[in-house]
């Protein structure tokens, strides 16, 4: 009798911790179950052009409204499109949470490394969350990927082609390699995938009081970057949105206050502007087809 009361406690103590595990999954990683559900038509990849705004003002959310398409903002603010730092190469971890980074971890559907990513510069709360979205995404199912990178590689002055020798067309610590890497990669692993890049819009910067126009920060200016953007799309067939040539208004310096609030970052009507030309572009390749 003493033997089967002891049985009985022990498989009461072991029900009592399943349900005890099953709620404490509830009441603290509902996001992942959530994500696992909710299949994603659209993904963004960007820097705090898209990722700084992140309610129902950003670009993704005004485009979801916009086409009825979910779309998930994935955009990490000061993040560069390429890798950045080539001495440490692979060993350097905020390079994996670079557009050429996060997509590798699409195509090989592991996220372990952006998890091991402890980021402390400022407004950077949402990594942690928007990294672990990420990893849930099931990309078998998105039907577009928006990279909105480039920035940040025009900021670091990341070259924009190789230089090494011999030449690697692929060298991901370059502005193009970065651009063909990322494209042969999902064409290889999601050859339905469409993927859209869009170029860095126009800014200024208050300190030192200059334009893009004027401002090299070591590997030209930032229409050298867009220009060699959109080349190369052109060249690998891919798609291309240009939001540099004659989209903001740039005559007079207070023309930055028409769609950004600093010079860099959209404002509300910055945010509604690019994401009604996305809107525009879809509407009009999808009657294309």
């Amino acid at each position: 009798m003493k033997k089967n009361g002891s049985w009985k406690k022990k498989n009461l103590y072991s029900v009592t911790a399943a349900v005890l595990f099953v709620l404490l999954l509830v009441l603290f990683f509902p996001g992942d179950r959530e994500y696992q559900r909710i299949p994603y038509d659209v993904v963004f990849l960007g820097d705090s052009v898209y990722g700084l705004c992140r309610d129902e003002t950003s670009i993704a959310a005004k485009l979801q409204e916009k086409t009825g398409l979910k779309c998930y903002n994935g955009g990490l603010g000061g993040t560069v499109l390429g890798r950045a730092d080539a001495e440490r190469r692979l060993g350097y971890t905020k390079d994996s949470i670079s557009a050429a980074g996060l997509v590798r971890s699409f195509v090989v559907k592991d996220f372990g490394v952006q998890r091991t990513v402890h980021i402390r510069e400022a407004a950077t709360d949402y990594f942690a969350d928007t990294l672990g979205d990420l990893g849930q995404i099931d990309f078998d199912q998105v039907k577009i990927l928006f990279i909105g990178s480039g920035l940040n590689d025009y900021h670091a002055g990341n070259p924009i082609e190789s230089v090494t020798d011999p030449y690697d067309p692929y060298d991901e610590y370059t502005y193009c390699g970065a651009i063909r890497s990322i494209v042969k990669e999902l064409r290889e692993a999601y050859p339905d995938l469409r993927i859209i890049f869009i170029t860095p819009p126009y800014t200024w910067y208050t300190i030192p009081e200059v334009t893009c126009e004027e401002y090299d920060l070591g590997g030209g200016v930032l229409e050298d970057y867009v220009n060699a953007e959109i080349g190369i799309c052109e060249a690998l067939d891919v798609e291309v949105i240009d939001i540099y040539h004659d989209y903001y208004p740039h005559d007079n310096w207070d023309d930055l206050y028409l769609y950004t609030n600093d010079g860099l970052h959209p404002n509300e009507a910055g945010r509604e502007k690019i994401a009604q030309t996305l809107a525009d572009y879809l509407n009009q390749t999808l009657d294309e087809e």
